[in-house]
């Protein structure tokens, strides 16, 4: 039977508890920072992988949980398919320094209300936090007009990455590729099995038309460079 995370704590005089999830510890005291300048948010609780992530929103019951993509254990992706598996009421912004018309839409169907670049000033930070704490989409004005122009069938004009052929796993895997990871430390990395991760392999080769691994490897190595 699937897990439940106990029911939220009532919201204490109109603030609201959020939890950052970002394996930098620089970028989660930077948090701290900013929302303890809010008079409407508090930061109730940090983690920096999956597991410690989960244990937190158990224990602190946040209104909001902020995500980062890249996360130690596994990315953000994969942490709000579990969130969303426990909890389908609770709220999950992504803030990332990744692609995001590769990734946005991603982390919308995993559960996210909103997506923004980890390099947007401060107050754009804290607006797409209110905005998703108050039920709403949190987007750029470009990667909205991208989505509803993908809605209504106008596709001529829409330049689309290669990798948005990749399954979330296999993206996942092509990132750790690109940062050096050989298939045995990819398959610890991510709790699976070192035949699996060659499985993984293959279709991103496939997928991607590249003959060989050496063609894998550096066509991950470049993009990495480039999104990081």
């Amino acid at each position: 039977m699937t897990r439940t995370f106990a029911n939220r704590m009532p919201t204490r005089d109109g603030i609201a508890r959020i939890l950052v999830v970002d394996d930098h510890p620089i970028m989660r005291q930077g948090y701290y920072q900013l929302i303890s300048q809010q008079s409407d948010l508090e930061m109730c609780g940090e983690a920096a992988d999956v597991q410690e992530a989960l244990r937190q929103v158990e224990a602190t019951h946040p209104d909001l949980v902020i995500i980062d993509i890249s996360l130690k254990d596994s990315n953000g992706i994969e942490l709000m398919k579990q969130l969303r598996a426990r909890d389908t009421g609770l709220k999950m912004l992504v803030v990332s320094m990744h692609d995001e018309s590769l990734f946005a839409e991603r982390a919308l169907h995993a559960g996210a209300s909103g997506y923004i670049n980890k390099e947007e000033t401060t107050d754009k930070l804290i607006d797409a936090v209110r905005h998703v704490l108050a039920g709403k989409i949190f987007l750029s004005p470009a990667m909205t007009e991208r989505m509803l122009s993908r809605a209504a069938g106008n596709t001529e004009d829409l330049e689309q990455s290669p990798l948005a052929c990749l399954s979330d796993r296999e993206l996942e895997v092509f990132e750790l590729i690109g940062k050096g990871l050989t298939t045995r430390k990819i398959a610890s990395k991510l709790h699976l099995s070192s035949k699996t991760v060659d499985t993984y392999r293959q279709n991103i080769k496939t997928k991607l038309n590249l003959s060989n691994a050496t063609e894998l490897t550096l066509h991950a190595a470049q993009w990495a460079l480039r999104d990081t």
